[in-house]
């Protein structure tokens, strides 16, 4: 093939060009994201039984729904909760690869099945059931900005007019308002409803009857008398409207002609639809809404949509508000990608630079640098027909491509050169094809070689198989390009631009060439004396190498012993490094949260979070550019004793030290927080992946599997989370969830109140009507329909001495007080119930300590349960942990299939099976390094401390690939040399000697590519840091080691393990070669007259 297109070098440029403007039309189609669609898709659930207490709603509504949740296809494992506001909510996760819409479609079917078990009022209410993950992507604020309105304001003008238009942007899962719209408020007051002898049932029933829209047909209307000359609707009766109104409902008319209107024993007010949130935004009163991502929508995109809306709709804002994004995790992946760009570049910089130091011929090193953006532009190109986006994952595949594309092209240009210099008296047509007959075989390997490393890892499952298929696909498509680019454009540009020594001697006929070689020749002066202070220093090294080579060739045993060490120490080095799922980034933001004892109000909540604004605003100020505090809501559930803070840190920029990362933030907060008295209040990084969970560290369920029950889940829940606080692995261990709290427990005597003439329902509804909070109706408020609600005044159901101010109707019309018939008692249960695959569960979270692994505190914790827990209590992983937990237990199959597949290629390349092992034991010497890179990270102030997670093995298997590359480029020579009559050691010594150039050069160029992903920092700089440790730590130990140890494994293979063929043979096979070859560069030399 390359003899194919040197003859045709305008065919190979054009393969080229179109090669590129492929990419160059796929470049601009690509969406942009953070990571693949990595997080397992989910399908929630969530309904709602007003009313309702955490345990009834469980009985009642979530353990009905997850009996039927059966045979969906795909399904991973299911996490729900009940919260005494009567929510229910259920999240499937499903295997990733799963389609969301038909999950979310099977679901939807069960869901239909369901329904007709579930509570009425919570089929009239609805169950909604969409793609969306628990995890915000980003928090929209509304601000006042003066004295005259309030968060209520806020919150109606976001449901009103901002909601619904967002929720339906393409990519948003689900919205959450941290507020409420205007409802119409009616405030019993009790005594006056006794006074009046008037039931709470009498209210709601005349706000029914007299807010009633009511049609009255029309005047005229079909079928019609003959002679009909108009039509005209009829109106009447319509929804209420205004306060007013509602004040003058009538609810009784006496005999004696006077009346009484709603004003009479109730107070009516414009008010919110639920007062459980409060927010404050940079110390103003404020309102927010949070987006949630549906399952496998593009993040970078649906951020854009939503912004790009909100930025129309604030065209129409009052002049008292303003927006603002508190919380926004899509900057950190516009400033990482932009990272990685930048990285790519100075990669490419560096190693054309690295190319000209060896090579010291503009020509040579422009040939390699040629093929840069064609194999890149390819890459794109193979990205976009695989339906990839650009993402840290595919661009480190391309950052570490560049090292691998150049080598191909250097070892052709680098062998043209050597061939001119050694027969100076052909032309570089014919050395391209001599080199090429040399180089194809090669070639071909390296390619197989790094493939095999690489494809296996695409079919992995989970989402650490996603990471793997977005890398391997990228880099391996990026290295197949490289080798074609090598077999068809190289060949021919090294026959069409470089020169011969005699060439090279002579003027160029060219003028303008001869004054640019004038004046490059001035400019490039100093750099001339540094060449020439490097070549008798490589000269140097050359003599060195081949002396120790010729000694070490004669010393197998003493260098076996040395490879013996190497690779205990291998062992051991690898049982030293912590393991992990990704490492924890800066994404330029934290987040706390505050979970107060039970019982606890809006104001003490509100009072700790305030305490803990302050902390960071003035302790960390150097680090906090803002904060949006929520009372009322956390993750861990909703409640008067939950609150949640979104802090905002300032520009990656602005914070370089190491001890600014959020980590670091966190882990100086974990004291101060734990001063605040009102309750326990925690900062927490958000995870790399925020669709697998909320909090970086751990995330696991303690299930009750043996139905022990509540009480004593709860018991084993303290012992299992009192002994994780006492292990110095781990840090901020707590129940992501609420302990139970005092509950008022009413009991009412039924034959005492038959006997007063008292009906159940009267009971039960005059109840529900003042303590809680009942929805009645709707009415119309400035165009828009909203809720009625009735309930008791504030100062009537303060305290339990209120309940007897309240009195029930009997049916003689007499007021009965609740004194006459029930008594009451305090008792505790439970606020939120949380189970896990179908059993009873609580939800366990924390954070490994300061220089800890996760991995080693997900082991931590794994011991600590197996000691702790009695029978009929386990634990499971869910999340990130539970990704972690499954990238563990396949990394070793990962290593082993991927050095099975090289083996083999190999051995199908040699057509043998003994010197594939003379390539294969080089493995642990590249291992090795990246190893003691990890290592050394733990003991060396650096920014990032190397876990044995997907982007250290990435980089594991690179170096894998690369040690194996340096392999084949001497054994191939080795190989044919021997086969051409050497001896074995002359051969060995011989092959080592002509490929030390481009090894060190193909090397060197291939860290210097991945130098700046070691040396970056600022957003996503975890991950570039772990690849650029490894594969550098690997690349210097495969090459300074390899280069002797080569040989000796060659020589040992050869010696013991082949077949002996006599020199005569091999004389008469190389001969023959020889001839083959003369005569083919004969029939060019005739061409080119």
């Amino acid at each position: 093939m390359a003899h194919f297109f040197i003859n045709r070098p305008v065919f190979a440029w054009v393969i080229a060009i179109m090669i590129m403007l492929a990419g160059l039309l796929s470049i601009h189609t690509l969406p942009v994201s953070q990571y693949p669609t990595i997080a397992p898709p989910s399908v929630s659930i969530r309904a709602s039984y007003p009313g309702a207490d955490a345990t009834t709603t469980e009985r009642a509504v979530t353990q009905i729904i997850e009996q039927n949740m059966v045979g969906l296809d795909g399904f991973m494992y299911m996490s729900a909760s009940s919260d005494s506001y009567g929510d229910s909510s259920i999240q499937l996760t499903f295997e990733p690869g799963t389609n969301a819409d038909i999950a979310q479609v099977q679901v939807q079917n069960k869901m239909m099945q369901t329904q007709s078990q579930l509570p009425s009022v919570v089929q009239q209410n609805g169950v909604d059931v969409s793609k969306s993950t628990d995890a915000f992507l980003l928090v929209a604020s509304l601000v006042t900005t003066d004295n005259l309105h309030n968060s209520a304001d806020l919150s109606d003008y976001l449901v009103a007019n901002i909601k619904e238009p967002l929720s339906r942007i393409e990519g948003v899962g689900s919205v959450m308002v941290f507020g409420s719209q205007y409802s119409m408020r009616v405030w019993l007051d009790p005594s006056k409803l006794a006074n009046l002898k008037i039931s709470p049932s009498e209210i709601t029933s005349a706000i029914k009857v007299q807010n009633a829209q009511v049609t009255y047909g029309s005047l005229g209307g079909t079928p019609a008398v003959e002679g009909q000359l108009y039509t005209y609707s009829i109106t009447g009766q319509s929804n209420l409207e205004t306060v007013k109104e509602f004040e003058n409902i009538l609810l009784r008319v006496n005999t004696d002609g006077t009346k009484v209107y709603l004003k009479d024993v109730a107070r009516i007010e414009l008010g919110q639809e639920s007062y459980n949130h409060q927010a404050m935004y940079k110390g103003r009163l404020a309102s927010g809404i949070a987006v949630r991502l549906a399952a496998d929508a593009n993040a970078l995109d649906t951020a854009n949509r939503v912004k790009e809306l909100l930025t129309n709709l604030s065209a129409y804002f009052p002049e008292w508000m303003e927006l603002d994004y508190p919380y926004d995790t899509t900057s950190f992946i516009k400033v990482s990608i932009n990272e990685v760009v930048h990285t790519l570049f100075e990669a490419i910089v560096l190693v054309v630079l690295i190319m000209y130091l060896f090579m010291q011929n503009f020509r040579a090193t422009l040939i390699p640098s040629i093929t840069v953006p064609v194999v890149l532009l390819g890459a794109f190109a193979v990205m976009k027909a695989c339906g990839f986006s650009i993402n840290t994952l595919t661009m480190f595949g391309l950052v570490l491509a560049i090292g691998l594309l150049v080598d191909d092209a250097i070892i052709v240009v680098e062998n043209v050169e050597r061939i001119l210099n050694e027969h100076p008296d052909i032309t570089p047509k014919q050395a391209a094809i001599k080199s090429m007959d040399e180089l194809t075989g090669a070639l071909i390997g390296i390619a197989m070689v790094l493939s095999a490393v690489f494809i296996p890892m695409a079919f992995f499952g989970g989402s650490t198989g996603v990471i793997y298929r977005q890398f391997s696909i990228t880099i391996v498509s990026a290295m197949v390009l490289s080798v074609l680019i090598a077999l068809i454009l190289t060949p021919a540009l090294c026959a069409t631009m470089l020169k011969s020594p005699a060439e090279r001697e002579s003027k160029d006929k060219n003028i303008f060439m001869r004054l640019v070689d004038k004046y490059l020749k001035i400019i490039w002066a100093p750099v001339y004396k540094l060449l020439e202070v490097w070549n008798r220093f490589f000269n140097y090294m050359m003599n060195g190498y081949v002396n120790s080579i010729t000694k070490v060739v004669g010393k197998l045993k003493l260098y076996l012993i040395y490879y013996v060490l190497i690779c205990a120490a291998l062992v051991f080095g690898f049982m030293r490094i912590p393991s992990a799922f990704l490492p924890n980034e800066d994404q330029g933001v934290l987040m706390a949260m505050a979970n107060l004892p039970a019982g606890s109000t809006i104001e003490k909540t509100r009072s700790a979070m305030e305490k803990a604004s302050a902390y960071f605003l003035t302790a960390e100020k150097e680090n906090i550019d803002s904060i949006m505090s929520v009372v009322g809501f956390s993750f861990a559930g909703q409640g008067q004793n939950a609150g949640m803070a979104f802090i905002k840190l300032k520009d990656w920029s602005e914070r370089t030290a190491k001890d600014q990362h959020p980590d670091m933030i966190s882990q100086r907060a974990y004291m101060p927080l734990m001063g605040i008295r009102e309750g326990l209040v925690y900062a927490f990084n958000i995870p790399a992946i925020p669709e697998l969970g909320t909090a970086s560290g751990f995330d696991l369920y303690l299930q009750d599997n043996g139905g022990a029950g509540h009480d004593k889940l709860n018991e084993v829940r303290d012992l299992y989370v009192h002994a994780a606080q006492q292990s110095p692995l781990l840090t901020q261990v707590r129940v992501n969830g609420q302990n139970d709290t005092p509950r008022f427990k009413l009991k009412i005597d039924y034959e005492k109140a038959i006997a007063l003439g008292l009906s159940v329902n009267d009971i039960n509804s005059t109840l529900s009507i003042a303590w809680g909070s009942s929805y009645v109706d709707n009415f119309m408020d400035r165009g828009r329909v909203k809720k009625i609600y009735v309930q008791g005044d504030a100062p009537s159901r303060m305290t339990e001495q209120d309940l007897n101010k309240w009195y029930v109707k009997n049916n003689l019309g007499e007021m009965v007080p609740f004194s006459a018939f029930a008594s009451t008692e305090w008792s505790y249960g439970p606020p939120l119930l949380q189970r896990f695959n179908g059993v009873s569960a609580i939800n366990i979270q924390g954070a490994p300590a300061q220089g800890v692994s996760t991995g080693e505190a997900m082991n931590e914790m794994q011991r600590i349960a197996d000691e702790v827990l009695p029978a009929g209590f386990g634990i499971s992983w869910s999340g990130v942990s539970y990704q972690e937990k499954q990238s563990g237990d396949q990394a070793a199959s990962l290593y082993a299939i991927s050095l099975l597949i090289v083996f083999l290629s190999l051995a199908a390349l040699y057509e043998s099976w003994s010197i594939p092992f003379a390539v294969m034991l080089v493995v642990p010497l590249g291992i090795v390094g990246a190893i003691g890179a990890a290592v050394l990270t733990q003991y060396v102030p650096v920014r990032t401390v190397l876990t044995n997670d997907v982007y250290f093995q990435v980089g594991l298997l690179t170096t894998i690939g690369l040690a194996s590359k340096n392999a084949i480029l001497i054994v191939e020579f080795a190989k044919d040399l021997y086969d051409q009559g050497q001896r074995l050691t002359e051969a060995v010594i011989n092959a080592a000697r002509l490929r030390f150039r481009p090894i060190l050069m193909t090397s060197l160029a291939f860290i210097l590519g991945v130098l700046p992903l070691a040396l970056s920092s600022g957003a996503g700089a975890a991950g570039r840091n772990e690849i650029g440790y490894g594969v550098i730590g690997g690349m210097i130990t495969a090459t300074v080691l390899a280069i002797f140890f080569v040989p000796v494994f060659f020589v040992l293979v050869m010696r013991y393990f082949t077949k002996y063929v006599s020199p005569e043979d091999k004389q008469k096979i190389a001969e023959r070669k020889q001839k083959a070859l003369a005569a083919e560069i004969e029939a060019i030399k005739k061409e080119d007259m």
